[in-house]
């Protein structure tokens, strides 16, 4: 289906029957906004040009299209919560009709999102920081499970394919995102008697790869690797290749990307784990946009993955891919 009729689809979709409860007016209640006049502001510790975070933006910008609400994407050039909070903190003082974040970092954010929360801004967390939600009094979380669950279900994956040594490839140690799908893998492979060691990379796509095949130089018992993200899935698929380790390494990853899907087709890649996140850009527009409308708003977390992608569905979800919905 063309972008814009995936985008119109979703529209009614979102608006109708999302599949949660939503508060409603009293009978006869005026429209409070018109569309044009919502504004809306994410501001994320995911870089547009991120493969993942692409698709985020272009689910907001589907969805901004389709409602004629106005909708800004922010977040720092490379990984840094100061930096993010500072945008926080800039995005409230604009007033928003809602805002919409990740919390990668709960220490470093806490501060400026509850001072949103505070100024009257409605608070929708995507991604990550369902746990800051409830106890932070914010709005709403739309995304996948837990990262660590996700983790221990990846942890079992392998498992099943015979993996007893893996790597889980982290390119933001001290995000605690990327932290937790770490600890859930290992613990996902520990009950069939595998473990897991930490390799901590950086997104230098020479670099990464060197490390990598350092370490696995270095203990010559790995047979699993887990990436965290796709940014580095190109190069590290190359350097598997190049260095002879193809078929000897079963290679699982975060989020899907082009080089994902087609090492998942080629059979290199074991899965890829989908939290569809074209609709964590597209839905929080939604929500606040009719909030800001006309006063309704869902009452329970929207879920949104994950889902575990393989040989057999990645071409379907390569076509999508090549739209940037998945």
């Amino acid at each position: 289906m063309p972008l814009a009729g995936m985008a119109r689809r979703f529209a009614a979709i979102a608006t109708l029957s999302t599949g949660v409860m939503l508060t409603t007016l009293a009978p006869g209640l005026a429209q409070i906004k018109k569309p044009g006049d919502v504004r809306i502001v994410f501001v994320t510790h995911g870089q547009a040009n991120d493969n993942y975070w692409t698709v985020v933006k272009n689910g907001m910008m589907a969805a901004s299209k389709a409602l004629g609400a106005k909708v800004e994407y922010q977040a720092p050039a490379t990984f840094d919560v100061v930096k993010m909070g500072q945008m926080i903190e800039a995005a409230t003082a604009s007033k928003p009709d809602g805002m919409v974040v990740s919390i990668p970092d709960a220490t470093a954010l806490q501060g400026p999102i509850g001072a949103a929360k505070a100024a009257g801004v409605p608070v929708i967390v995507i991604d990550t920081g369902e746990e800051q939600v409830k106890p932070w009094g914010l709005d709403l979380f739309v995304g996948g499970g837990s990262e660590y669950d996700n983790g221990v279900k990846a942890g079992g994956v392998l498992a099943k394919a015979g993996v007893k040594e893996a790597m889980c490839v982290n390119h933001e140690v001290g995000n605690a995102s990327l932290d937790k799908r770490c600890e859930g893998l290992t613990d996902g492979l520990k009950p069939s008697g595998g473990k897991v060691d930490i390799v901590a990379v950086t997104l230098d796509p020479t670099d990464a790869p060197r490390r990598v095949e350092a370490f696995m130089k270095s203990h010559p018992g790995v047979d699993g690797m887990v990436l965290l993200g796709t940014t580095l899935a190109g190069p590290m698929l190359s350097m598997i290749d190049d260095r002879g380790y193809g078929g000897k390494i079963k290679i699982g990853t975060f989020d899907l990307s082009p080089e994902v899907l087609d090492g998942l087709t080629q059979g290199k890649v074991l899965f890829g784990i989908d939290n569809q996140q074209y609709m964590m850009g597209y839905l929080p527009v939604v929500f606040l946009a009719t909030r800001a409308m006309y006063g309704t708003f869902p009452t329970e977390n929207v879920r949104t993955g994950p889902g575990f992608v393989t040989k057999n569905d990645a071409a379907a979800v390569k076509t999508l891919s090549d739209q940037g919905i998945r």
